[in-house]
């Protein structure tokens, strides 16, 4: 029972942060029905700048939080700026062109960011200082273990993902967002902008990803240009297996599919004597991208690429 539970912690706060990142593309295809695969390098993007800032502040002897609380902001409005670039500069002029030709142009944004991440910050892996307690707490005496870092992870989003469905669903910019969504050409003739409504959702999505790159750095000690490939796509899996479009289905989706690889994880090399363990653990990510595609294409709680304004 222990095992399970710390299992079932550590799915919570790895499916936190896919929800995070799945947010982005759910909220991109549901505007203009892209599949923006740079969106892993946005994470990634986001995670660097936070160690440039927070490896540049070490000397001034403020503490870990305060380092936290000045590189975020940061990241966020570095990820932002660089998605609104990379929207009007790649995605704009295709918006009505075949559906292939973006997505062409977002699988070489991926390599074209990675590479000039590689190129600014070196492709060695470089270790992110632990900015939080390092103490643990016991859920139970001797059982399982949540440390300060994973309690912030989970905390900030579920504050996050409130906080995005208040804004969609309750607010004037979502009516607009999901009214562009909808049509953008009858938003239009309502006073909608649509290529400002369309530029802001890629922002918010490059927010929501400079949130999870940081917290996969916090978790991980560790952050470098690739960083950002697998997680990217694992969200895109997690946006697929709970309904691409679906706000709260990519949520679901992010927690689940967090859930099923640290369980896996966890029980796979025990029930296989060994030869299958943890180093298999990207494998459930892909088998359940099969197995939703071919059995319920439209994911866990169906496609929505847009509800009625």
């Amino acid at each position: 029972m222990d095992i399970f539970v710390q299992q079932i912690i550590n799915g919570l706060v790895l499916g936190s942060m896919y929800a995070l990142v799945a947010l982005g593309y759910t909220m991109v295809y549901g505007i203009i029905s892209l599949i923006n695969f740079a969106h892993g390098e946005v994470l990634m993007v986001g995670a660097m700048v936070s160690w440039t800032v927070v490896t540049g502040l070490a000397d001034t002897g403020l503490p870990g939080w305060a380092l936290l609380l000045i590189s975020l902001p940061i990241a966020i409005v570095a990820c932002s700026v660089l998605n609104f670039v990379v929207e009007k500069i790649a995605y704009r002029p295709l918006r009505n062109a075949p559906r292939l030709a973006p997505l062409i142009t977002a699988m070489g944004m991926s390599l074209l960011l990675q590479t000039l991440a590689m190129m600014i910050w070196k492709p060695n892996p470089k270790p992110f200082p632990p900015l939080l307690p390092t103490e643990v707490f016991f859920l139970w005496t001797d059982g399982p273990v949540i440390t300060v870092t994973q309690l912030l992870i989970l905390g900030s989003t579920v504050a996050v993902l409130a906080g995005l469905l208040w804004l969609v669903n309750k607010t004037k910019l979502g009516r607009a967002m999901r009214a562009t969504a909808e049509n953008p050409r009858v938003a239009g003739l309502m006073g909608v902008k649509p290529d400002f409504i369309i530029s802001l959702t890629f922002v918010i999505g490059a927010s929501l990803a400079a949130i999870a790159g940081i917290m996969w750095a916090l978790n991980y000690g560790t952050v470098q240009h690739t960083m950002g490939f697998l997680p990217g796509l694992k969200a895109f899996t997690a946006a697929v297996f709970g309904g691409i479009g679906n706000l709260t289905g990519a949520m679901v989706g992010g927690v689940l599919l967090g859930l099923i690889e640290a369980i896996g994880a966890g029980y796979l090399g025990d029930l296989t004597g060994g030869v299958f363990g943890s180093q298999y653990v990207d494998i459930f990510a892909f088998l359940v991208l099969i197995l939703v595609l071919t059995l319920r294409p439209s994911g866990l709680m169906g496609e929505r690429v847009a509800d009625r304004a």
